[in-house]
């Protein structure tokens, strides 16, 4: 790092600390006054658009204000960790690095690192792919540490557990966060292993955050997990609301779920647990024995697209569809581009969604694994469709995904029920077609907007 960036650093983290400490006595008097307290030292130009988007939200008070404000209900100490890493190591700091070691080795750097610590699970849930591992594999305790020691120096501060269930690996997992307290690390869980013990672990650790998985009311969300499984989930959300920790909730909607899990009741409960954040993935038909009916229609998928968008306008959450909302990323996201995944075998795979690779981490570094013929394929090949609405190479595109597995040779990392590109691919050429022309409509009635080359739609329903 040059003289003039660290200077730039010293001066973002005076003024990032400058603001909390400012804010902290009165969140809701002194807000409104942090952007003219950031102006202050921040150089003119540095992070405009940013800022402007910021002064916006704070001069309107409107659902992202009272989002900010339920922030301030957090520990003050995992909130302020949550700033530094987040907002600055990961967000600003990271970001530039990587666009740097990007430009410098031309590849995908990501903004995230997905990695399994384990591939077991106390559950076994409908549609899910991660048994397609099977139970006995681990990444140790060293080798998690080597891709976070290696994904910093390339700029990457966010680390996300996958599985398996990865509070099987409580001990280690705050052991890493220990170990790494300038990162921030989230953890797709299925909730029915937090308890007041790990409360406490997480208070301690402060940069420990669950995205605990809810596919809806107790009979949706029950007919997938097992019977008992809503209710673990609610007393999970009890206690980190209790101890003012933050989560989020991940959903997967489907074919059968989808009313439920997008409306304004669902939102207004999981706001009401504690959830700060909601993100929701599109079912995907991974795996030789997947259940290709819960896959949405175009209409289903179209009311999805409404739901999210109008109560983003109106619900004080943040909402991620992470299909839908390609346009704000500019199309697929995987391959490095901002995240990887990196299995409990270490195999090093472009999506958590797509299990082909042709490196594994044991035996490669992670800037080589960047380099390794798929993710260079994505690189090359991102993004897949100039409609961001058909951003991803298996679902929207599959002939992409078929084309890049089989000219760099790629194998299948399911160990237990090895599937072809072909017979995965051949299941989603026909919801590919199916989508086109719901996609064309939505994309060519968008106009430009904040953040994206699209505007989104702000009409609001009527919701379930």
């Amino acid at each position: 790092m040059n003289y003039m960036n660290l200077i730039k650093d010293s001066m973002q983290n005076f003024a990032v600390n400058q603001a909390l400490n400012y804010i902290e006595g009165n969140p809701e008097e002194n807000i409104p006054k942090l952007m003219d307290l950031v102006d202050r030292f921040t150089p003119e130009g540095w992070y405009q658009s940013q800022r402007d988007t910021i002064r916006k939200v704070i001069d309107e008070k409107n659902n992202w204000y009272q989002l900010i404000l339920r922030v301030y209900e957090l520990d003050p100490g995992v909130r302020r960790a949550f700033f530094q890493n987040f907002l600055f190591n990961a967000s600003l700091k990271g970001s530039a690095t990587q666009e740097e070691t990007s430009a410098k080795e031309n590849c995908n750097v990501p903004w995230a690192i997905l990695l399994d610590p384990t591939s077991a699970c106390n559950m076994h849930c409908t549609g899910c792919w991660a048994a397609e591992y099977g139970n006995q594999l681990n990444l140790s305790l060293e080798t998690i540490d080597s891709i976070i020691c290696q994904g910093k120096e390339l700029g990457t501060y966010m680390y996300i557990y996958t599985g398996g269930e990865p509070l099987v690996r409580k001990a280690d997992l705050i052991k890493i966060c220990q170990m790494h307290p300038d990162c921030e690390f989230l953890s797709f869980t299925n909730g029915t292993l937090i308890d007041e013990d790990f409360c406490q672990e997480m208070l301690k650790v402060k940069n420990f955050v669950p995205a605990i998985s809810l596919e809806g009311f107790e009979e949706a969300n029950d007919s997938r997990r097992g019977t008992g499984a809503y209710q673990k989930v609610q007393k999970a959300m009890e206690l980190l609301k209790k101890h003012h920790l933050p989560f989020g909730i991940s959903t997967c909607y489907t074919s059968h779920n989808y009313a439920d899990v997008t409306s304004e009741k669902f939102f207004d409960y999981i706001i009401d647990s504690g959830a700060l954040f909601v993100w929701f993935f599109h079912y995907m038909p991974v795996g030789n024995d997947a259940a290709v009916e819960l896959l949405p229609s175009p209409e289903q998928r179209e009311e999805v697209y409404h739901r999210i968008r109008a109560f983003r306008q109106t619900k004080a959450i943040f909402s991620m569809d992470f299909q839908n909302d390609a346009q704000y990323v500019g199309g697929c996201i995987a391959g490095g581009r901002r995240y990887l995944h990196i299995n409990a075998k270490g195999d090093v795979e472009p999506c958590v969604f797509i299990h082909y690779s042709n490196c594994n981490i044991h035996e490669t570094s992670l800037l080589d694994a960047l380099k390794s013929p798929l993710f260079m394929a994505y690189h090359n090949n991102q993004p897949f469709n100039q409609n961001m609405l058909r951003p991803c190479p298996m679902l929207e595109n599959p002939e992409a995904l078929r084309g890049m597995v089989k000219a760099t040779g790629a194998t299948s990392t399911d160990y237990q029920s090895p599937e072809s590109v072909d017979h995965l691919c051949d299941k989603t050429t026909p919801y590919a077609k199916n989508w086109i022309e719901t996609a064309d409509k939505l994309w060519s009635g968008c106009t430009n907007c904040t953040g994206c080359s699209k505007k989104e739609d702000n009409k609001l329903l009527n919701a379930d």
